[in-house]
């Protein structure tokens, strides 16, 4: 059985997809969700398709080593940060070398780093009057959009388009590569 544990801190549409999408797998599951905001949408939505939350703050996330003793008390073989925007500490980095994996809303290695995410992502893609973007899923290093690119795939940028409009598309790419994308690399297929 392979165990998931998503990281996630905002809304949770990624979440609620991946989860969906492994409930069916019967070798693999999303064991629980991981957020650093008690208010964050992603708990409702993970409460509803059964999946236990665990909320943590930094002090608990980076000064101790709670989070990796539940991880390996909760049996996780993968994290998955799914709009999960705190660097990921070494001891955790060690732990699940090559099994942490980021989803980016551009096509790195352009627009990424720390404090690049979301509508800064597009409006910076935007300003930078760039013909593509896309989604980027990559391992996770001890740097922000650093570790190596698992896949990508893009989307057009038209003349017209506003960081809302490009938000639309990125999600939908989103949606639709980064569930097939996760249970390929889980499982051993090709990616």
């Amino acid at each position: 059985m392979n165990n998931i544990a998503i990281f996630a801190s905002g809304s949770g549409t990624n979440a609620q997809r991946l989860i969906e999408h492994f409930s069916p797998i019967t070798d693999t599951k999303i064991s629980v969700l991981l957020t650093n905001k008690k208010d964050a949408g992603v708990i409702e939505r993970a409460k509803k398709l059964n999946v236990p939350v665990r909320i943590f703050d930094r002090e608990e996330f980076y000064y101790s080593e709670n989070i990796a003793v539940f991880l390996k008390n909760e049996g996780v073989d993968w994290v998955i940060l799914a709009g999960f925007l705190w660097l990921i500490p070494k001891n955790l980095l060690k732990i699940f070398p090559q099994r942490i994996v980021n989803i980016h809303p551009a096509l790195l290695p352009k627009y990424g780093g720390k404090g690049m995410y979301g509508m800064i992502v597009h409006k910076a893609v935007i300003d930078a009057k760039e013909k593509e973007s896309g989604i980027t899923i990559h391992f996770v290093n001890e740097e922000y959009d650093k570790g190596d690119v698992i896949f990508q795939a893009s989307c057009p940028v038209f003349e017209n388009d506003t960081p809302e409009s490009l938000a639309a598309k990125i999600h939908e790419l989103e949606y639709k590569h980064f569930p097939v994308v996760m249970e390929n690399l889980i499982l051993n297929k090709n990616v």
